[in-house]
């Protein structure tokens, strides 16, 4: 069985050193970077090999480039790929600003490494369960669009909106129940793993990006009911 493959950056070398060790232990290959350049150099060399990696570990706080930047630099080239933040930072606004870019999860130092496990393992069966139920057809069309859950696109007359990972997941979830409403708490579970506060503000944003893509198809509606759910309407 092919091991999960991991990209871990972090610059603490004693943290670093346990946590690759630890991880080696539970079946993952690590490739481990010490900053933020030499992690991008790693995934951009593992891509164009056509071996990307299945999920990213990144510190927040790293020489050269720090994990936000890192992140960013990433999700340009492989939207599809799913990433986890590590910080000894508790601001609230540094969390918000992780999951804004889609991170799956934001892990605060100092934290158990079976926490760190358990964390991944659900995100990568979260993200295979979402994404492999839409796999069966590999695209269909929605109103006016033609979404595509293999290779993360979203068409309209041509015209190719590039969808990260996280976007995906929510398109295909409202997909699958359009034209009902969907319990907010149902849908962060389902899309985030969570149903929390960050998560809560992470999701706003993200239901933000996709009524901006939906906006040409007027028969395409994302409606709220304010502390309620959303419903994700098609009009035939």
């Amino acid at each position: 069985m092919q091991k999960t493959t991991v990209l871990l950056a972090e610059d603490d070398f004693d943290f670093g050193s346990i946590l690759k060790q630890y991880l080696e232990i539970h079946d993952f290959t690590v490739t481990w970077a010490k900053d933020g350049k030499e992690a991008l150099d790693s995934f951009t060399k593992e891509a164009s090999n056509n071996n990307p990696f299945d999920i990213c570990v990144f510190d927040v706080m790293m020489p050269k480039m720090d994990g936000f930047t890192l992140a960013e630099k990433i999700i340009n080239n492989s939207p599809e790929t799913p990433f986890v933040f590590l910080t000894a930072k508790k601001m609230k606004e540094d969390k918000i600003k992780g999951l804004k870019l889609g991170a799956d999860d934001y892990i605060v130092k100092p934290f158990e490494a079976d926490i760190l496990i358990l964390r991944l393992k659900n995100i990568l069966k979260r993200t295979q369960k979402i994404i492999h139920q839409s796999k069966n057809n590999s695209s269909y069309n929605i109103g006016a669009y033609v979404f595509n859950p293999v290779n993360y696109q979203l068409l309209f007359n041509n015209k190719i909106q590039r969808l990260t990972e996280k976007e995906a997941q929510l398109i295909a979830y409202f997909f699958e129940n359009k034209n009902q409403m969907v319990k907010r708490d149902h849908l962060l579970t389902a899309v985030w793993g969570t149903d929390d506060f960050f998560s809560g503000r992470s999701m706003d944003v993200f239901i933000s990006r996709l009524r901006k893509y939906f906006k040409e198809d007027n028969n395409i509606s994302i409606e709220s009911a304010r502390g309620v759910g959303l419903t994700f309407k098609i009009k035939e």
